[in-house]
């Protein structure tokens, strides 16, 4: 099997920060770490605090010159596909090409659809419209589209993105996920997810796309790992919502989480390389702006020179 280029992200499910103005220096010391790229997790209805994920790497577009960000992973069914492709694309042409814009149906146990008054049952062919209407919409000068879900006719938006084609990043470990991705997207990063996990996904993906005569790049392939460098008797593992709502056993979650020293957490990348994924969200579970701080620049100093390559 090839393996593509490995990189390293850092990515926030909830908002550990004590205010806004941590947000940005923090952004800004992953720049000078060299850190290849930014996520925030989309969660529109929540008791912890959540930035919206759009909203938030837009700022990110105009303060930093490197990194990438990207969203891990927008409910595509929650959203509008002109106003989330219009959003998309104005990200990706401030910040010169530097948007990983990624997509997921969401559980159905979500607390938008109670929240919002729609149907999670039709939240796969819902995402299914948006995700082709948002390759349309990046690419070609006018859009007219009939679908169970949405109609358009004549639709354009400019400026385009500066990257053509434009990423469409999928998440998700189910079936659907998994065809999904093979029809529709150009990459895949899985969420919180064992290794024979994101091992089984992959394979599955590089089947599917196969039989449909496609391709995914070797490149795109990854996955999100949520990790504290310490113990599982630190206050910010028991407080931390990620962990809070997995609904697993503890035994279960050592699986699904990486939370040791710095050596450990290099070989669960390892790992994760070793069965196809070369790009990684590492999320910190961190509470406060000194812990937060802490976990990345051991991340720079002593993870990534480790698994990084090219």
């Amino acid at each position: 099997m090839r393996r593509g280029k490995v990189r390293v992200g850092l990515g926030l499910a909830s908002f550990p920060l004590e205010d806004a103005r941590s947000f940005f220096r923090w952004a800004l010391r992953c720049e000078e770490l060299r850190i290849d790229s930014l996520w925030q997790t989309d969660r529109l209805v929540s008791a912890d605090p959540y930035l919206e994920p759009l909203s938030a790497v837009a700022t990110l577009a105009g303060m930093t010159e490197r990194v990438k960000f990207g969203m891990n992973a927008v409910v595509a069914p929650l959203r509008d596909p002109l106003v989330l492709a219009k959003q998309c694309a104005t990200i990706d042409f401030l910040s010169r090409g530097r948007l990983l814009p990624m997509f997921g149906v969401g559980n159905d146990g979500a607390p938008e659809w109670l929240a919002t008054g729609r149907e999670p049952k039709t939240r796969g062919s819902v995402a299914d419209e948006v995700l082709e209407l948002l390759r349309r919409l990046w690419s070609e000068d006018s859009v007219t589209f009939e679908g169970r879900h949405f109609r358009y006719r004549e639709a354009r938006i400019a400026p385009r993105p500066v990257q053509q084609p434009m990423p469409l990043w999928i998440g998700g470990q189910s079936a659907a996920a998994i065809r999904r991705t093979a029809r529709l997207g150009n990459g895949w990063i899985g969420g919180i997810a064992s290794v024979d996990q994101v091992e089984a996904a992959i394979r599955g993906i590089r089947s599917e796309a196969a039989a449909l005569g496609r391709a995914i790049d070797d490149d795109h392939f990854g996955a999100s790992l949520a990790f504290r460098i310490g113990s599982f008797d630190d206050a910010p593992v028991g407080r931390h919502p990620l962990l809070r709502r997995s609904g697993v056993s503890a035994e279960a979650l050592r699986s699904l989480v990486c939370v040791g020293g710095s050596a450990e957490l290099v070989a669960r990348i390892e790992a994760l390389k070793a069965v196809g994924a070369s790009k990684f969200v590492l999320i910190p579970i961190a509470d406060g702006d000194a812990d937060l701080l802490d976990q990345t620049e051991r991340i720079a100093a002593e993870v990534v020179p480790a698994v990084q390559e090219g």
